[in-house]
């Protein structure tokens, strides 16, 4: 071949190499990257949070008829065990990003609006005096409920008194917790709120009445609103579960909605600290949240004592005879566990998340109070998973000294890490962990973790007794067990079937822990932008 043909041979060899590589390079840099949002881009608690997208990953369809009865699976958490170590660096990296990625949101987002007919509060009959009960996620839940009975009622509502006498012995006012302010103008045109009892009905006699738990809307209109015939006050003695979670009117449940996600917002010392201590969180990357909750109230009033010694046992039983409002005394701890009615120790939630595949460097914040035996009990815990967070850990004494003598508003900055986390996690599903459950698929179904207890429990049984050892079987198991616990989108879960009366209505899933379909709306295109239709 003569020279002048070789060298242009040459020239146009070397030109579309470079043309192919930089095809290749455009090809890599076009793949979508997840990128997890800091608390500084998105504010807690945000009404402009937007959904997070799928960003590729994809969810298996539910078959003909399932509809939205149940959770969507993640295609990969099908191909159980994944054991990074093992993994080529390519597919480790997606097997971890597939950790952290929101489950299905289906396309909702939140819709608190109300419908055309809805109308500004008339004129009041009379004003609702509320003393809410329990701890602070009972509170919010009754608190947000009396909201729409005032409405139901056409009452004027004054600021509830919270509890001060319960096992946590918390001195906080209304608006030491919440803001006060806040709460009053963001239910303006649903609610009248007012601060304190006009002083020319302070020495009236009141109507002090227990609502009736899981109560209709007729009940409220017909029993409760004849009541302004004789009196002008009504105070609701007890306010946890005054009102039924389903079969109310569509404005009624979108009220609940909105009083729960958009007006009952922290105070502004409590939301400034809280974003300090999720910044801080964000630092060490992507995180789980954990609410474990194996504190000695929790253990003392279920009766575990697995994996305890015989004293603390006794301790735990002695609080439980000695606590009048705690109605039953004798319990039988085995029988409990097998049920599924007691939280995972630290121990097991070790194995569980291992199971799942989060590795040993996974940044894991503790929401909970004092863990029950210190120590002797989260040793093993600490052992797989040394980064290990607490309020305590992450903040100074100095800047948690206004809130630390005081349980709920301790239990509020643990709320606030919690809902902002991308993983929440709870070993016992008590009261926080169904406020944040349902907060969290409120704000766009992130992802949220709901251990299966009972399952679990022979599981771990099983490696105790040696049958099972810890492994690709033990994880295939977990993995398979979970796929559909993940936090995606669902119906609200109805009545068990065959269950009366009053444990009709204990059975169904709680209204605030899935807030679907009453208060989240579907687009019927899925690319198109997601907005929010609430309250302004």
């Amino acid at each position: 071949m003569p020279k002048p043909r070789r060298r242009a041979f040459s020239i146009m060899r070397k030109l579309l190499t470079c043309t192919i590589c930089s095809m290749a390079l455009v090809a890599v840099l076009s793949v979508p990257v997840q990128v997890f949002p800091s608390s500084r881009d998105v504010p807690i608690f945000s009404r402009s949070y937007k959904l997070p997208e799928q960003l590729g990953l994809k969810f298996q369809r539910p078959a003909t008829g399932q509809s939205l009865t149940q959770e969507l699976s993640p295609l990969r958490w099908s191909k159980a065990p994944r054991l990074f170590h093992k993994l080529a660096c390519g597919s480790q990296t997606s097997a971890l990003d597939d950790l952290w990625t929101p489950p299905s949101s289906r396309n909702f987002f939140p819709c608190t609006k109300p419908s055309l007919n809805y109308s500004s509060p008339g004129k009041t009959r009379g004003f609702l005096l509320v003393h809410t009960n329990g701890g602070l996620n009972q509170m919010r839940a009754g608190i947000c409920d009396m909201v729409a009975i005032a409405r139901i009622i056409n009452a004027t509502l004054v600021i509830p008194d919270l509890d001060k006498h319960s096992f946590w012995n918390d001195s906080s006012n209304f608006s030491d917790i919440f803001d006060e302010d806040h709460f009053i103008n963001a239910l303006s045109n649903d609610v009248k709120v007012i601060k304190k009892l006009p002083k020319e009905f302070a020495t009236i006699a009141r109507a002090v009445k227990h609502f009736r738990s899981w109560s209709g809307i007729d009940y409220y209109r017909d029993e409760i609103a004849s009541m302004w015939k004789n009196h002008r006050v009504i105070r609701a003695a007890k306010s946890d579960s005054r009102l039924a979670n389903n079969n109310l009117p569509a404005d009624i449940q979108k009220l609940r909605c909105h009083a729960c996600y958009e007006a009952l917002r922290f105070s502004p010392k409590i939301e400034a600290m809280g974003k300090l201590l999720v910044d801080r969180m964000r630092s060490y990357g992507p995180y789980i949240a954990l609410h474990l909750r194996y504190e000695k109230d929790m253990l003392a009033f279920s009766g575990c004592t697995h994996d305890l010694s015989p004293a603390e046992a006794d301790e735990l039983k002695m609080i439980r005879e000695n606590t009048s409002y705690w109605k039953v005394k004798n319990i039988d701890p085995k029988e409990q566990r097998a049920k599924g009615y007691c939280p995972l120790t630290p121990k097991e939630v070790g194995i569980f998340l291992n199971a799942l595949g989060y590795p040993s460097n996974t940044p894991i914040y503790i929401a909970a109070g004092d863990i029950y035996g210190g120590e002797s009990h989260m040793s093993d815990f600490q052992l797989r998973y040394p980064l290990l967070m607490r309020k305590e850990f992450l903040a100074s004494s100095k800047e948690l000294e206004p809130f630390v003598h005081h349980a709920s508003q301790m239990a509020a900055l643990d709320y606030i890490v919690s809902v902002e986390s991308d993983v929440f996690i709870s070993s016992y599903s008590g009261n926080m962990a169904r406020a944040v459950e349902g907060h969290r698929r409120f704000l766009g179904h992130r992802r949220t973790i709901s251990p299966d207890r009972k399952s679990l429990v022979r599981l771990f049984d099983k490696l105790e007794k040696g049958t099972m050892q810890e492994g690709n079987n033990l994880a295939s198991r977990i993995i398979e067990l979970h796929k559909r616990r993940q936090g995606s989108a669902r119906k609200r879960k109805g009545p068990i079937s065959g269950t009366r009366g009053m444990d009709r209505f204990r059975s169904e899933e709680a209204f605030y822990v899935n807030p679907l379909p009453d208060c989240l709306c579907q687009r019927e295109q899925p690319n198109s932008q997601t907005s929010s239709f609430i309250r302004r």
